[in-house]
């Protein structure tokens, strides 16, 4: 049975002013003006006459007549057993602390620099319509709902996962012995439980990289192009002039173009398993001068594993971490291979800097929630999540054939194509040079379709046009019709 509204708490109505006279008429001005102004609306609940009394502290008798006069102004309603209550027929009051789009284009100028960055970041990490082909969205087939749903209910009634205190900063224990081996047999990763810190996600990873690896003065290499999450956190640390934008070609991260440019960088940030947005792999010979360069220069190597599990041909290279523990930090997220919304991922830290990153997360949000780490601790320990990942490669490399046989059947080659890549969640479409990315991104929105455009995330001046399309979580038939809106789309945009 559901349960009736609580009384909307009044610390907005002071003690009544015992020497300005009628304390009844001070009461119905306090309760009308409340309504007025938006303070009490609608339909909420006012405490009983004898609750209102004993904290103001007047009669009882003097709140029954404040009630019954507005009451009888229509201003409030009576049932009983229900108590008093705001009349609804007034319809919600308009907030009228609101400013005008001109007062708010005033104070948006009036902001700090880095009120304006964030208010920026903000317009650009809203989510996209769950619709094709917007990127991370988890299909009906391959949700652990059963199973998260039964685990979820065992630890949560009278297990580890009730309400409690305080938790480790570094996450539940049993999570973090349950990543350090799942990382262990898939990613070649070499750590222990003690070096892994839970985030809620690569993220809040990334900011913890920057926040405890970055000082003011330090350089650091970003790929070119790059997710723009990593760009927008050093932008909002101020640290836009320390990033060096690294060219990336067809075998990753230039490593020579970055010793050339920023020869002492203090860290490098990179995608290697699958670099984020164009797709290709870190090689071999990359890899190794990568390694080089950090041992020999001191630095740090700040590696985003983001969904090196989803690799439909042959199997996923390994980790960076496994070759150099001592100079790689080790980010993971189970939001591509279980759901965004859970909110779970993982930094796997060398040992000498796991008390800095501990720090760090104590300050931003203490801990994680505790409920659904010990869930997914047990999914992982039962089998379950390596079961789930080979059902989501199977049914997420269907979807990315379809998908890529039905671009190159509706879209002629001179107006855009496909880049090359056999992992994780989305590909790269390119566009012909005199279509804007960013203006089929809106077009396309407005068909109904999602997309990301390509060129943001490029360094000034370096742009490329393309678009980032997700192929989790659609149907065939929503595909294909996506397809060819979007298709209709690239092809107005390019005339």
């Amino acid at each position: 049975m559901a349960r009736t509204a609580r009384a909307a708490d009044i610390p907005w109505l002071q003690e009544v002013d015992r020497t300005g006279g009628d304390l009844g008429r001070q009461l119905i001005a306090a309760l009308r003006e409340a309504v007025s102004n938006g303070t009490l609306q609608p339909g909420d609940l006012l405490p009983s006459t004898r609750m209102l009394a004993s904290t103001l502290q007047i009669g009882r008798g003097t709140v029954v007549e404040a009630y019954e006069q507005l009451i009888a102004e229509g201003l409030l309603n009576s049932r009983h057993g229900s108590g008093t209550s705001v009349a609804s027929a007034l319809g919600r009051v308009p907030d009228t602390c609101a400013a005008p789009s001109g007062a708010r284009s005033e104070n948006l100028s009036k902001m700090s620099e880095r009120a304006r960055a964030f208010a920026h970041i903000a317009s650009e990490f809203r989510p996209m319509p769950p619709v094709p082909f917007a990127v991370s969205v988890p299909i009906g087939s391959t949700a652990p709902s059963d199973i998260w749903r039964r685990l979820g209910n065992r630890v949560r009634a009278r297990g580890p996962g009730a309400p409690a205190g305080y938790a480790d900063p570094l996450g539940a224990l049993p999570l973090r012995t349950a990543i350090a081996d799942h990382v262990r047999k898939s990613r070649s990763v070499r750590c222990e439980p003690d070096q892994v810190i839970v985030t809620t996600g690569t993220q809040q990873g990334l900011s913890l990289a920057c926040q405890v690896l970055v000082d003011a003065l330090d350089q650091v290499w970003i790929e070119n192009p790059a997710y723009r999450g990593i760009t927008a956190i050093l932008e909002s640390m101020g640290h836009q002039q320390a990033m060096v934008r690294i060219p990336v070609d067809d075998q990753g991260i230039d490593v020579a173009a970055g010793i050339r440019i920023a020869p002492h960088a203090r860290a490098a940030f990179v995608t290697p398993s699958h670099q984020y947005p164009l797709g290709m792999p870190l090689s071999m010979p990359r890899r190794n001068a990568l390694i080089a360069w950090a041992r020999s220069a001191g630095s740090w190597i700040i590696e985003d594993d983001y969904d090196s599990e989803l690799r439909y041909e042959g199997y996923p290279f390994p980790s960076l971490q496994g070759q150099v523990p001592d100079r790689v930090i080790y980010l993971g997220t189970f939001s591509k291979v279980l759901f965004p919304s859970l909110r779970l991922g993982y930094v796997i830290a060398p040992a000498q800097l796991v008390d800095a990153f501990c720090g760090a997360r104590i300050l931003m949000d203490r801990h994680p929630p505790s409920a659904d780490q010990y869930t997914l601790a047990a999914f992982i320990a039962e089998g379950n999540l390596e079961r789930h990942i080979q059902r989501v490669r199977k049914v997420y490399g269907d979807q990315r054939s379809h998908l890529i046989r039905t671009l190159e059947r509706v879209l002629p080659r001179e107006l855009a194509w496909v880049e090359p890549g056999d992992q994780g969640m989305h590909l790269v479409l390119w566009l012909a040079g005199n279509c804007d990315d960013r203006v089929v991104a809106q077009r396309a929105a407005q068909a109904g379709v999602s997309v990301r455009p390509l060129s943001p995330m490029y360094a000034p001046g370096t742009e490329r046009h393309g678009l980032v399309l997700g192929f989790g979580g659609f149907k065939d038939a929503h595909i294909q019709a996506s397809t060819e809106r979007l298709a209709e789309v690239i092809s107005t945009t390019s005339h």
